[in-house]
Order: structure tokens, then C-alpha cells, then sequence
């Protein structure tokens, strides 16, 4: 049984996950799927074939619907119980709903992916589900025990299967989320809560595909403040770099880097991923310092690196150490691992150059390697599930 823990205010992803009395059963090895609960198994007979009529060579990040969605509630004060699949398709919503009037929610991003023998697995998830208690309680809303996402996300990937790319073509992407469902008026926490889980196929993030990335650096707009919620993954954090993205979109750039709103000294995240440099034999990301999102790709970069015999350093990264990084890389779960071959700043460019064997190209091959199941995974982050 994995021990429900208490998260308190300010707690970090590093401190949740350092605590010796957190225990995993399994992840070393796998999930055994014997206790799956009935609501899967409701719906086995209905499922459709396992062949999909795809073209899954031209598989972008875009909506594509799986089968199944996965849905838990329960009232304020109270906790998650039992949740349900069920066919994918709209929810109803109170006009009054939280999550509208006052955008209390939540979103995570994991993915499930099929590896060379043809087994389907989860990467870390756990640590998605820890990252939602943080969130949660930040957020005042109660959230589902790690144990109850891992499963309810291990539902949604087998009943929506037949959906998961072959192996190397794509993965299914999985997006819980944790909304304030109940209608409120005052600004207050919501009185009901939703924990809904949905999927989709997915390729690059990127249309540039594997090509190398070209960023902007904003400097009139910010993601994040101190004391704000960009340590989280609120739903709150991502509609305000919109308008920031669009512009940059428009003048030809892939993405907007951010620098921190105090100074507009550092560097602190893309708009939806992690950002690192290289210089020598050195691999520098900003430090998590309540204003940059740890991502779970972030991390496990970080442990592959050192284990490679890198030496990686968390700590302000100023804007202009860019102009002489040997290499800029970004991290995500959507994006995974994506070279960066330029990056612009007040006018002037910044070109990487993107011969010879990169550091980037040689952490994505490890992480996607031991994704697939052909890099030895001496961490136990991969999940079997089936």
C-alpha cells in the first residue's frame, strides 16, 4: 500500500519525494494490474479493436481524442473515493463552477508508450501525482492519493490502448486534471471537486519537429512572480503567456523564454518547459526558487546527466550567460528533450552552433532509450503495465 502523506505550505517536489517513508511497491519493477478496479474491466467488452486506422507517421501534439476518460469527485473537506471510466466526451459544468470564476484547477502531463516488446508503460508517475498534492494544496483543493492517480491514470492508458503509437512513432499523452467543479460566488474554495483524466496520440510538441528550436527572449511580459503560483502547475499560469507567444510565433520563433520579473536579470522557463545551458563540461538550469515549474523531465535530466559525468549546477543562470553557452536545450514532457538553435534578445541573435555530437541529442537518446526499454533503466522509472 503506498502511504498517503501530508503536504504543507511551501513544500517542494524534492522534499515530498526525499522523504524515507514514501514507498513505492513496484516501481523498481511494475505495477501488477490484478487490482484494477471494476470500472476498467466494466468496459473491456466494449473496447474496439486494437488496430487503429492511423497514419501515425504524421502525428503532431494535437487533439485526438482516445475512447475513454476517467472521472473522481468529492466535496470540499472530504476525500476521493472511487472513481469511473467512461466514453470520452463533455462534462457539465455550473456556470458558477470554481474553476470558471475563479480558475482554481490544476493540469499534470504524463505519458504512456510502447516499448520495444511490445509492453505498454508510464514514466515516473508518481511524481506527477505528488506534483498535484503540492499544487493542490496551494491551490486549496483536495487531491487524490498518489496511489489513486497512479491507478487511475494506469486505467486510462490500457482502455485507451489501442490508441498508444507503436514504438517510436509517438506516445499517448495523458492529462489529468483537478478542477473546482462546484458553483461559488464569493471568492472562496469551491465546494465540490473533479479529478478527470482524458488522452491523446501525440508526436513533436514543436511543428519544427527534431529541427533545433528558436527562442525569444521576453522581457515586457512575465510568467511568473515571487510569492505567485508558478511553482505549480495551475491553469492559471499558462493563458497569461499567450499573448507573449503569439507575437514571438509571428516573427518566426518557436517559443518565449522568460526572465524573472524582479530584475529581468535571469532566466527562468520556457513557456511550457524547462530551460538549460552548457558550457564545458557544466550543465546549468535556474534553481527552483517558487517561480519556475520543477518539471518531471527537468528531474530526470538532472539524474541522467550526473550519471553520464556531468556536472550540473541549479542556480540563477543569467540572461546574458547565453551569448556564450557551447549549448541551449529545453525539457518537458510534451517537448521531451528539444535542442535549441538560437535564441534573440533585444535585437541581437545568438546562433548555437548544431554540429557534432550534442549533449542534448545524447540525453534525449538515453531518456528515450530506457523509455523504450532499450537503455537499462537502473532507476526503476519506467512502469509496466501491461
Amino acid at each position: 500500500m503506498i502511504q498517503r502523506i501530508r503536504v504543507f505550505p511551501h513544500t517542494t517536489l524534492r522534499q515530498m519525494l526525499s522523504y524515507e517513508f514514501i514507498k513505492f511497491p513496484g516501481v523498481r519493477s511494475s505495477y501488477h494490474t490484478s487490482g484494477v478496479s471494476a470500472s476498467l474491466k466494466e468496459y473491456e467488452p466494449c473496447h474496439q479493436s486494437e488496430n487503429v486506422d492511423f497514419n501515425w507517421d504524421n502525428l503532431g501534439f494535437g487533439l485526438k481524442p482516445a475512447d475513454y476518460m476517467y472521472t473522481m469527485k468529492c466535496l470540499e473537506g472530504e476525500n476521493f473515493t472511487q472513481g469511473r471510466l467512461s466514453r470520452y466526451g463533455n462534462i457539465e459544468l455550473s456556470p458558477a463552477a470554481g474553476v470558471l470564476n475563479y480558475g482554481q484547477g490544476l493540469f499534470e502531463g504524463t505519458k504512456a508508450f510502447r516499448v520495444e516488446d511490445g509492453q505498454i508503460c508510464l514514466f515516473r508517475p508518481e511524481h506527477n501525482a505528488i506534483r498535484m498534492q503540492i499544487g493542490a494544496e496551494r491551490m486549496c483543493m483536495p487531491a487524490p492519493s498518489t496511489e489513486q492517480f497512479v491507478d487511475a491514470v494506469k486505467e486510462t492508458a490500457l482502455a485507451n490502448r489501442r490508441w498508444i503509437p507503436p514504438t517510436g512513432k509517438g506516445s499517448l499523452y495523458i492529462r489529468p486534471l483537478l478542477i473546482g467543479s462546484g458553483p461559488i460566488l464569493g471568492l472562496a474554495p469551491a465546494p465540490e471537486y473533479t479529478f478527470l483524466i482524458y488522452a491523446s496520440p501525440v508526436g513533436n510538441y514543436f511543428k519544427e519537429g527534431m529541427a533545433p528550436l528558436n527562442l525569444y527572449v521576453e522581457d515586457e511580459y512575465h510568467r511568473a512572480s515571487p510569492g505567485g503560483a508558478g511553482c505549480v502547475k495551475s491553469i492559471t499560469n499558462y493563458s497569461p503567456v499567450l499573448k507573449a507567444q503569439a507575437k514571438a510565433k509571428c516573427s518566426g520563433f518557436s517559443d518565449v523564454l522568460y526572465l524573472d520579473s524582479s530584475n529581468k536579470t535571469y532566466i527562468e522557463e520556457a513557456s511550457a518547459c524547462n530551460i538549460f545551458i552548457v558550457k564545458d563540461n557544466v550543465i546549468s538550469t535556474p534553481a527552483p526558487s517558487g517561480t519556475i515549474l520543477e518539471g518531471i523531465t527537468r528531474k530526470t535530466i538532472i539524474e541522467i546527466s550526473r550519471d553520464l559525468g556531468y556536472q550540473v549546477d541549479e542556480r540563477g543562470v543569467r540572461v546574458d550567460e547565453l551569448d556564450d553557452a557551447d549549448e541551449v536545450f529545453c525539457t518537458g514532457t510534451a517537448v521531451g528533450v528539444a535542442a535549441v538553435g538560437s535564441i534573440t534578445y533585444r535585437d541581437k541573435r545568438v546562433n548555437y552552433n548544431m554540429d557534432g555530437q550534442l549533449v542534448s541529442q545524447k540525453l534525449f537518446s538515453t531518456l528515450v532509450g530506457i523509455q523504450r526499454g532499450v537503455v537499462e533503466d537502473k532507476w526503476g522509472w519506467v512502469v509496466k503495465i501491461h
